[in-house]
């Protein structure tokens, strides 16, 4: 294809059904662009098998994106076993990003859905892109549909929106995980996560070294773990090779590089790095379900990116769970906390026990988590 130097995205589709397609992305460098890349992939649903990366220029001046225009739609409708998953669905096939959501169910059988959501299209002000929105969740709730309005708001109301500031102390205790072993220059193991630093094996280049189980959004992990660390600590990925071995495995080697052009040396930096990425890999997610006082709540909460961004789907996922479990939801709402050093993005869902809550408590914390990780 030769070396391409103008700002182009391009899909080449596999010539044999079933083998992966390849996306070639050219364009400036900047700061976590490989996460802001993986965010997108995963965004729209898609895996990556095999990747490799190479930066062949870097433009030093890049204007800081426009902060999206957020819009409040709000749904009426009456009530039924998978409503929400049907809604967000719809939400997502339309490329709208739930950034927040409470959701409450009246005592005759109603559902009022506040969804506060940014339009990847940047279309969502206007009267037709509305319309569109409109028909696609007409099709899908049919005559269960009450009513639905779409309008943009300003910071002041989405602050206004903001979910109860009170966490119980069960998802506090979530956030503590045992530090595995730790070995020469910095690498870290356990029984499922390795991730090792070295600088012997590139003459300009640290070398990190990632094994590890293949998930959902893995890279996207990977690029964000190194994008926030990026600008704690002013690295850079230079390149890097993801392949995915059997049985599920996947093997990472990033190239990387201090903003001064010099390998990370600092014994303290490589720690850092290497014990925030084997954090962020074993864990991506925290699930648990307690209760709250006679009722049944489930808990899921996934890290902010510094840049305030969240992650995609977790909504959407933790909806198809509940709806494969035939577990109705009562109420949800996500709200954002900072819990230690770390801001996270918590998601509180009431269940509908109705006679009462069939499906054991450990059966749902084990569904919700392999369909956020797309093991189920």
């Amino acid at each position: 294809m030769g070396i391409l130097y103008d700002d182009v995205v391009i899909i080449s589709q596999s010539d044999k059904e079933g083998d992966p397609c390849v996306i070639t992305v050219n364009c400036p460098d900047k700061t976590g662009l490989g996460c802001d890349l993986c965010r997108i992939i995963l965004f729209f649903g898609l895996s990556i098998v095999r990747g490799a990366s190479v930066v062949l220029y870097y433009r030093a001046e890049m204007q800081a994106p426009k902060p999206s225009d957020v819009f409040l739609l709000k749904l009426s409708c009456y009530d039924r076993k998978g409503l929400l998953y049907d809604v967000t669905a719809v939400l997502c096939e339309l490329e709208l990003t739930i950034e927040k959501v409470k959701i409450s169910t009246t005592p005759d059988g109603k559902v009022m859905d506040l969804f506060f959501v940014t339009d990847t299209r940047e279309l969502l002000h206007t009267r037709k892109r509305k319309e569109d929105t409109y028909e696609h969740l007409k099709t899908i709730l049919g005559n269960a549909m009450i009513s639905c309005d779409v309008e943009m708001v300003g910071t002041e109301i989405t602050a206004c929106s903001q979910a109860s500031s009170f966490l119980p102390s069960a998802i506090i205790d979530m956030f503590h995980l045992d530090m595995p072993v730790e070995l020469p220059s910095g690498s870290l193991t356990s029984s499922n996560v390795s991730v090792t630093i070295d600088n012997s094996l590139s003459p300009g280049h640290t070398l990190v070294q990632i094994v590890c189980q293949d998930h959902k959004g893995l890279l996207y992990d990977i690029m964000r773990t190194l994008k926030d660390y990026n600008i704690q600590v002013d690295e850079l990925v230079s390149y890097g090779r993801f392949s995915r071995r059997q049985r599920g495995n996947c093997e990472i080697d990033l190239f990387i590089m201090q903003a001064d052009g010099k390998k990370i040396v600092d014994p303290s930096k490589q720690n850092g790095l290497s014990s925030r990425l084997w954090m962020e890999l074993l864990q991506p997610f925290r699930v648990t379900v307690i209760s709250r006082g006679p009722d049944t709540e489930l808990l899921v909460a996934n890290p902010v990116e510094l840049s305030g961004k969240g992650r995609p789907l977790v909504f959407h996922d933790i909806t198809l769970a509940l709806k494969m479990l035939d577990i109705c939801i009562f109420s949800a709402e996500i709200g954002r906390h900072m819990i230690g050093d770390r801001e996270w993005e918590v998601y509180r869902v009431l269940l509908d026990e109705g006679d009462g809550l069939s499906v054991p408590r450990n059966k749902i914390e084990e569904g919700v988590w392999k369909l956020l990780m797309g093991w189920e």
